[in-house]
């Protein structure tokens, strides 16, 4: 079967580059005291006696953007610097992509950092830009982008999945969204699940959790990896692999760049997103804690899901429960 390779040929050459998009962003009213309620799903794992999915508990309300940060906070060392770092994506469809046309970098991941660099500086004027550097990483940098401890982000949005093993080493904000994994192949291909695939080369992002589930479930599937998304949907367009698995998000961009790909119903994973934040900053993840509490009531949330994520997964879901109760752990 002949491949075409729209966007994703596209995204590739501009993968180096680092963004910082402009554009029409939900005004961010006054946070309301944050919340415990009870988790919507079980947590699909135990961390040592502490739910995976229970991050720091917010403080408060938020200080306000138009004043100065509290003193001795990772936040007020953000806002004197004048900008937030961000790793990011910029070749997952949607999530965090890079617009080829525009050069923006942009898709629902990336409206997550401008809602917390919102709730530091201020919503930007029209015609000005979001106070944001925006780096683009791979997945398997994820984690050494936040522990590096000579050029470090402050937090990374790149559809990261929540799980015990990360919390050793970065810190996690409350779940911000739920995916799951499936697994897609060519249009005209026979299989029903993971099962029908084995024997057969399947990419996976290496670094990611995906790859792991893809074994657990069929090892007899020939894995292959590539650093992005996009190095996934390029093998798969060269024929060097006969499906990709991953996250249910990233696959619905991928088919929305080939015509010649489809997403199989089967999703044998759970994968509840946070931002990744350093274990030095528990302060910086109770705030970004209360960003994310409020964004979920105001709309933000919602209007940004709409936006990027509806056309390809059908109806907004409720947004995640916040779960809290997690110990600081000692310096």
């Amino acid at each position: 079967m002949k491949k075409l390779i729209p966007l994703a040929a596209a995204t590739a050459l501009l993968l180096t580059a680092c963004g910082n998009a402009n554009y029409a962003t939900t005004q961010i009213p006054p946070v309301p005291s944050p919340s415990v309620a009870a988790p919507a799903t079980p947590a699909p794992e135990n961390c040592k006696g502490v739910d995976p999915l229970a991050s720091y508990q917010p403080d408060g309300p938020l200080p306000d953007p138009k004043g100065p940060m509290p003193a001795g906070t990772w936040m007020e060392t953000i806002k004197k610097r004048g900008r937030l770092i961000a790793g990011v994506s910029a070749d997952s469809f949607n999530l965090g992509y890079r617009d080829p046309i525009t050069g923006q970098i942009q898709g629902f991941d990336i409206d997550m950092i401008y809602a917390v660099a919102d709730a530091i500086f201020g919503k930007p004027a029209p015609g000005e830009a979001h106070k944001v550097e925006l780096r683009v990483i791979s997945s398997p940098a994820r984690i050494p982008s936040l522990r590096d401890t000579k050029n470090p982000v402050d937090i990374v949005a790149r559809n990261m999945t929540i799980n015990c093993s990360r919390w050793d080493q970065i810190a996690f904000s409350a779940e911000y969204y739920r995916s799951g994994q499936k697994t897609l192949v060519q249009l005209d291909s026979t299989a029903k699940n993971a099962d029908d695939l084995s024997d057969q080369t399947i990419c996976a992002p290496a670094g990611s959790t995906s790859l792991d589930n893809l074994k657990k479930r069929n090892p007899k599937i020939k894995p292959i990896t590539a650093d992005t998304d996009t190095g996934c949907l390029v093998l798969f367009q060269q024929g060097k692999a006969q499906g990709i698995s991953g996250d249910d998000t990233v696959l619905a961009g991928d088919v929305a760049q080939d015509p010649y790909a489809k997403v199989l119903p089967e999703r044998f994973s759970e994968e509840p997103y946070g931002l990744g934040i350093s274990l030095q900053h528990p302060e910086f993840v109770k705030f970004v804690n209360g960003v994310l509490e409020q964004i979920k009531l105001n709309g933000y949330w919602k209007a940004s899901y709409d936006r990027w994520l509806e056309p390809a997964l059908g109806k907004a879901p409720a947004p995640p429960v916040a779960r809290y109760g997690r110990p600081i752990p000692p310096k």
